[in-house]
């Protein structure tokens, strides 16, 4: 009896999922997201980009809530700092690479693929992507109209 409670919920997601990952209540597409866990950037550290010039792993016991995704942090003093500033450490587009939004696609950019540019974090599908970026200019305008498409 209890595997059948279990077992009934988790068929009925697949069928209406199609097999693709369920979303997390409360989660948002408009951040790149771990799809089983919900956590932005799939658990890499958002201010460690910019002062320790690499891709960290955050820690589990140090979390935060915003813009509907859970953030993990290295250290409490980069939790407070992402809190205090969110909008200039959560990497622009959401974590979308900019070529594709550019192109009117949301496509989910790699946490070791990324760029801090004009003190901004941007996040890349792809090291030619990444090596290619001179600007944002494109991607800035595509965004509003992609962005909108995107659930909340």
């Amino acid at each position: 009896m209890e595997s059948t409670r279990l077992i009934a919920p988790l068929l009925a997601a697949l069928a209406f999922g199609c097999g693709s990952a369920v979303a997390v209540p409360g989660l948002t597409e408009k951040v790149v997201s771990d799809p089983s866990s919900g956590i932005a950037l799939y658990g890499y550290d958002p201010v460690a980009y910019f002062v320790d010039s690499k891709a960290t792993p955050g820690r589990r016991d140090i979390e935060a809530e915003w813009n509907g995704a859970a953030w993990r942090f290295e250290s409490e003093a980069n939790r407070a700092a992402f809190l205090s500033a969110p909008d200039v450490y959560a990497p622009r587009f959401g974590g979308y690479d900019p070529e594709a939004v550019a192109n009117g696609a949301a496509a989910a950019g790699h946490p070791l693929l990324f760029r801090v540019s004009g003190d901004r974090l941007y996040l890349f599908r792809t090291s030619e992507a990444r090596d290619s970026f001179a600007n944002d200019a494109a991607a800035e305008a595509a965004w509003p109209k992609l962005e909108a498409k995107l659930t909340d």
